[in-house]
Formats: C-alpha cells, structure tokens, sequence
C-alpha cells in the first residue's frame, strides 16, 4: 500500500503536508500534473531570470495556507466539520486547473471566450465523476454557492489565500522584496462573523501592508513594460497564427496546438476538445514558436523571434495615451524599414490599468472587539486604505527596435 499522507518541501513556506488520501489522489491525477509544465508567470523569466516556477508549485502553496488559516479559524472558535476542511484544501488545491500555456497571457485565445475559471470548473466536474462525487462541496465552495460564504471568501476575494501565497511565491522567485508579505501574520488575524471573512481590527496594518504589496507588485513585476510587453507579443502570435491557419496556410505545431489553430467555435467544448486542452502545456508554444521563426511570413516570423531570441521591440511608458500622430510616424518609418504595409502591427499601444482597493465588490471588514464590523477605509486607524481605493492606469507605445 502507497502512503499518501506525504510531505512535501516547499522553498517560500517549508514543509507542506498532504493531509488526506484523497488529496494524494488528486495531486497525481493528469490534469494536476500537467500544472507542472505550466509558468506560473507567463514570459516573466524573460525580464527576472529567477521566476521559472509553475501553476503546480502555486497550487500546493495555495493549499497550505488554506489548511493554515482553517486551523487558525477553529482555534478561534469556529466549527468547521472534517469534510469542510477537506472539501476548502480541495477546491484551491484545484483553483488553476483549467490554466492553459503560459497562464494569463493566453486566456481565451485557445479557446474563444473560455476563462480559465469557465474550465477549471469543467474540469473538477469530470474529476468529480472518477472520484465518485467526492469534489461535490469543494465544487460548490469554488462557486460561491455553499452556504457558507467564508469558504468562498478564502478561495476568491480580495483577501484570499491564492493571492497571499502569489505574492510571497512570485516575490521570493523574482527576487523583488516588496511582494513578500507576512502571510503567518495575516492569517492569524483572520477570523469569521456572520459566516464572512474578517480580520480582527488589530490587524489593519497587515491587511495595508499586503494591498500595497500588491500594488507594488503588479507595477513592478505583472505589469513592468517588458513583462506587459512579452505577454502582448504571446497574444499576437497566436492571433497571427490563428489568421494564417484560417487562409489555408499550414504552420509547424504539435497536433494538439494544431487542433485549437484550427478550430474557431467552442460555445460547448466536446469531449476532444478537453482532452487535447489537458495534454496542452507551454512547451507546446515555445516548440511552434521556434519553428514559427524561419516562417515566410515576416510577421509572424517577426514576433517570434522577438520572444524566442528575446529581442523585444522598443517600449515608452506613459501616464497619458501617446499621440496618434506621433503613432502614425512610427508606423511610416516601420513600413518603409520592412518594405511592408501593415507597420502598425508591429506599433502598438498597449495599456495595463490597477485598483489596489475595490470598496464596493467584496470589501475587507474588519471585526471590532465588541462585535461591530467596519470596512478597511472607515477604520479611524487607517493609514493609507483610503488612498489606494482608485484606478491607474499606464500606457506602453512598442515599436520595432530598428527605426
């Protein structure tokens, strides 16, 4: 007989238990696994060399501190039944598994207006039938429909243990420290009142302290000009690939990528449709791109080559949009470099926008010693809750390196 109570040894939180079998089970099943060979950070390595991790070390992550705030939220009182506790590791263990290659970066390109939610749920519904229904209440806690809302609340909200462990996993990876928040502190001032999740009102510092981290992580690392820049590139080379397969052309792919060049309508994914999503990883991608470089077509041949060789084009950071006479310029001097006449393929503004603190969609409360609850921004001890509740936005001009 297998143990499958196993440890496992995680380099940002230390030892990670695998506290049931079924979890073991889960964990070695094919679409799991296949979380191995998907980054974690798109292209991200690309601009900080260290950030090679994937969706499976995440994943586990993410589990972890579930299993840590749980624990934490019965010591406080809370009654949380085994099959509760088991059913919350599941459902965030299981949160990222309809991520496709290179995660964010190719959503709903493979497959048109499919979210990697839209089939991280498709894909528990069949993992659900091989276990027997054991998935039922960790499905139903992903949804947001069981009745108790906290179980929701940790799996999908503005305080929520995937971001706690995203920031402390990609800060300890890109080696950019001001994502690396406290997470054993934030999770002990978490706590329950009315079946939502609060934090006690002592722990408002470390709730700002996370929500800027995060602010400061996205500009820094999601959205740097480059990262945004490469994520943009993936997305146009598919798009590219996309066009070309529809006039007839045949590109040099696996025949699982193939499959999804070809295809165009998924408004009910069939059975193949699944299977060959779930034997899809980002070597799929980076094999086609390296084929895609010696293509006749200089576009495509173009882009990637500039992720391949990583000769990215040239960027510009602005608060404001660039102006689009000073855009028409560099799309003319473009077209008379490459003798080409779709310059502005390759000149393009790109736009990255953040709300650190949404107030109005699931605000933070905090739990008052006599009760009450308050939200973040209406604590008398806030600091910098109130000054974070407004969107940025930042825009990049990109254009060929050669003119």
């Amino acid at each position: 007989m297998t143990n499958k109570l196993k440890i496992i040894n995680d380099p940002v939180h230390g030892f990670i238990k695998i506290p049931s079998e079924i979890i073991y089970d889960v964990i070695e099943h094919p679409y799991f696994q296949r979380l191995r060979r998907i980054s974690q950070t798109g292209l991200l390595n690309l601009i900080f060399p260290g950030a090679t991790h994937t969706r499976f070390h995440h994943a586990l992550g993410a589990m972890h501190l579930m299993f840590t705030a749980l624990e934490t939220l019965k010591l406080k009182g809370i009654e949380i039944s085994k099959e509760e506790e088991k059913s919350a590791l599941l459902a965030i263990l299981l949160h990222d598994i309809g991520h496709g290659p290179f995660s964010h970066a190719l959503e709903n390109m493979l497959m048109d207006d499919w979210h990697h939610e839209k089939l991280s749920l498709l894909l528990m519904d069949k993992m659900n039938l091989e276990f027997k229904g054991e998935l039922s209440m960790a499905i139903e806690m992903f949804q947001g429909k069981y009745r108790r809302k906290f179980f929701n609340q940790l799996i999908s909200s503005q305080l929520d243990v995937d971001r706690l462990d995203y920031l402390k996993r990609d800060s300890f990876y890109t080696g950019v420290s001001e994502g690396n928040v406290n997470t054993q502190r934030i999770i002990s001032m978490m706590n329950v009142s009315a079946d939502e999740l609060v934090v006690d009102a002592k722990g408002i510092y470390s709730i700002e302290n996370f929500l800027t981290a995060r602010m400061f992580m996205y500009w820094q690392v999601y959205y740097h000009k480059t990262s945004a820049l490469a994520e943009h590139l993936l997305v146009k080379i598919l798009d590219r690939a996309k066009i070309l397969t529809s006039e007839g052309k045949e590109l040099p792919a696996s025949e699982n990528l193939k499959y999804f060049l070809h295809k165009n309508q998924f408004d009910c994914a069939t059975e193949e449709d699944i299977q060959r999503f779930t034997e899809l990883d980002d070597n799929d991608l980076i094999q086609a791109m390296k084929f895609w470089t010696k293509n006749e077509d200089f576009l495509l041949s173009y882009l990637c080559k500039c992720v391949i060789r990583r000769e990215f084009p040239k960027t510009i950071i602005s608060s404001k949009p660039f102006d689009p006479e000073f855009i028409k310029e560099k799309v003319e001097k473009v077209n008379l470099k490459f003798n080409i006449t779709n310059g502005d393929e390759l000149v393009e503004e790109i736009s990255r926008s953040l709300l650190p603190y949404n107030r109005d969609t699931q605000p933070i409360y905090l739990l008052l010693k006599n009760g009450a609850r308050i939200t973040l921004e209406k604590s008398e001890n806030q600091i910098l809750s109130s000054f974070i509740s407004q969107q940025n936005t930042k825009f990049i001009l990109s254009f060929p390196r050669e003119i």
